[in-house]
């Protein structure tokens, strides 16, 4: 079992530096990941927000063994080749330590596919992120990637150097809509969002078990308010316990509060 703070980048924790202080800080008190939101924009009253990736790389340099990542990238808004090399380079810097979230984000949130000519069709924004993964997949081996998608061409193209290891990518969805679980089951790892019990995320366990036809490690992400009691989703099959934080309300206070107290949630 492994436990990770995860929060958004807004307001006060809009700062790379002090979050990649705060990372080292967790580190230190025994965390084992830092998951960061990746947004360009959220409703009022958040008023500012920082690029995860930049914070990212402040967050590696910072560290020597925290994992971390974003938690979770709508990844259709960025074009599959830079997010090779940004992941890859991300990857080597801080020695083989990122795991990318996906999903399909939404608009409600704050606009951000509406107002500023992004993909708002979720259907469309489906077949983009599948067709991004298969790219990423494809240029994180090393081989010459030939992809001419519905949506992306790549023509010839390898990606050099390679992460340090195949990068982990867990999706983000809701539990009982197939194709997001189907789109979980293919890769590393799931996070099931909006549940309200143990019992729920036992459930979506399930369902990714059932469809899964690997032996191969997985990880499941529970999302758990400071202080909660984690055992019940640790026997529900979690891997990891994410603690979160409310994106209005948030502080650089706040985060290192639950920070010192410690990676337990009992």
């Amino acid at each position: 079992m492994k436990r990770a703070l995860w929060f958004p980048l807004f307001d006060e924790l809009a700062d790379p530096v002090v979050v990649a202080r705060i990372a080292a800080e967790a580190e230190e008190a025994g965390w084992d990941g830092v998951f960061v939101w990746d947004h360009v924009r959220w409703h009022e009253p958040v008023r500012a927000v920082a690029d995860p990736w930049i914070t990212m790389a402040a967050i590696a340099t910072a560290t020597e063994r925290l994992e971390f990542g974003p938690m979770v990238s709508a990844i259709t808004r960025r074009r599959p080749v830079k997010l090779a090399r940004e992941t890859a380079t991300l990857d080597r810097l801080s020695g083989g330590r990122l795991t990318l979230g996906v999903g399909l984000g939404s608009d409600r949130f704050g606009g951000e596919f509406s107002r500023t000519g992004e993909e708002c069709d979720d259907r469309i924004r489906g077949r983009m992120l599948d067709e991004s993964l298969e790219i990423l997949d494809a240029a994180w081996s090393g081989e010459v990637v030939n992809h001419h998608g519905e949506h992306y061409t790549v023509d010839g193209i390898q990606f050099l150097p390679t992460p340090v290891r195949r990068i982990p990518v867990w999706a983000a969805g809701f539990p009982g809509n197939r194709r997001p679980l189907q789109r979980a089951a293919r890769l590393d790892g799931f996070f099931p969002v909006n549940l309200t019990s143990a019992d729920q995320f036992a459930e979506a366990v399930a369902q990714i078990d059932a469809l899964r036809n690997k032996s191969t490690p997985y990880d499941y992400a529970a999302e758990l308010e400071p202080g909660q009691d984690g055992t019940p989703y640790e026997r529900a099959g979690a891997t990891w316990l994410l603690s979160n934080f409310d994106p209005a309300t948030v502080t650089v206070d706040q985060v290192r509060g639950v920070l010192r107290d410690g990676p337990a949630f009992a």
